[in-house]
């Protein structure tokens, strides 16, 4: 397994660790009800260092991007990012993504999946027949998430940048904790604001700004946070996570990213999604929750009243916050309405539940 610049940090604070996209990460320290409620009503930082990080430079940058993504990246300026997908050619997704404008029209930063980093590498490349220059510097890259309603006062101290007003899916690039050329965004996936950061892992830069965050939010109670809260957290608001709610096989229509779906420009797959669009798709990601007990996972059976399959769970747990069970899943279309009854089959017994609209709280 690999490891990021600060799992020495988490194994000496006691977490408990796990293999995920090949690195030994933490998966929970205190627990995940404790963590996710930390994140949700103060502040915790999440080691995200495995995710993948590619800078594309010159002239034709832009283009690739525009090629191969399916939102619009021409609308994003200097210090803005957009959430988008990479759509492969048979109408499936090959990965979501994050693209930071560093400089319009000549440099970005694409921020993957840590499964996908090769996979995503190789099909950006595939593209690549204008002669972009390419840099995948996952390997030396730390990114910290810093989540919750006081990450950004307890950081602002840290920063020589005002970090109190960033919009959300802006960055800022700065000194944080003495480290030079950090960049700070507002691109966190928990919904209870904060930033993250991302810097180069050189001259002892992880162990500074790792230190000097615990030192600056000890007396506001801020804690490490793993993976599994990460989850609860992104459940909750009720955001994709790649290889379970989305895939290779899932459309951007089909998932409700239709958003990040722009017809205003050429991109692998687009005369797929404007089928869809017209036409309809036959199955829906929804959100629902449960109304007797029981807890979805990944995979279960979404069945009618008649005991019919009409769909398959993608994610699901006991949320935290509000104290009962909720997923997502894809349904049949006739079944995706607001507040239709649908069944998740739990062990042979269906247990009643219903779609409901996302996010949770």
């Amino acid at each position: 397994m690999k490891s990021t610049a600060f799992t020495q940090k988490h194994i000496a604070l006691g977490a408990k660790m796990a293999e995920f996209a090949g690195y030994n990460m933490p998966i929970s320290y205190t627990g995940i009800n404790d963590e996710h409620a930390a994140v949700r009503n103060n502040a915790g930082v999440f080691d995200v260092s495995h995710m993948g990080e590619f800078i594309l430079k010159g002239p034709m940058a832009l283009d690739l991007i525009q090629r191969v993504t399916s939102n619009d990246a021409s609308k994003v300026t200097d210090g803005q990012a957009q959430y988008s997908c990479l759509p492969n050619k048979e109408g499936g997704i090959v990965d979501d993504l994050i693209v930071y404008c560093i400089e319009q029209n000549k440099v970005y930063m694409l921020v993957v999946n840590a499964s996908n980093i090769e996979k995503d590498w190789n099909w950006i490349s595939s593209f690549n027949t204008n002669g972009v220059e390419m840099h995948n510097i996952s390997d030396h890259t730390c990114l910290l998430a810093i989540q919750g309603p006081n990450a950004n006062k307890i950081l602002q101290p840290l920063c020589n940048v005002d970090i109190m007003n960033l919009k959300y899916y802006t960055f800022v690039r700065g000194v944080f904790a003495g480290v030079e050329n950090v960049i700070i965004s507002a691109t966190g996936y928990t919904g209870s604001g904060g930033v993250e950061i991302y810097f180069e892992d050189a001259n002892g830069a992880a162990d500074k700004i790792w230190d000097a965050i615990f030192e600056a939010g000890a007396a506001a109670g801020i804690k490490p946070i793993g993976l599994g809260a990460r989850d609860t957290l992104r459940l909750e608001m009720g955001y994709c996570l790649y290889g379970n709610d989305i895939n290779d096989t899932t459309s951007p229509m089909e998932a409700g990213l239709g958003w990040i779906t722009k017809f205003t420009k050429d991109f692998t797959s687009k005369a797929v999604f404007e089928k869809q669009k017209a036409e309809g798709v036959s199955k829906k990601l929804v959100g629902f929750e449960m109304l007797e007990r029981g807890i979805p996972r990944h995979d279960y059976i979404i069945k009618d009243a008649a005991g019919n399959a009409i769909g398959v769970v993608t994610s699901g747990t006991q949320a935290p916050t509000l104290s009962k069970a909720i997923g997502l899943g894809y349904v049949a279309t006739p079944f995706a309405s607001i507040d239709s009854e649908i069944y998740i089959d739990i062990r042979n017994t269906l247990v009643k539940a219903k779609v409901v609209k996302a996010p949770f709280v």
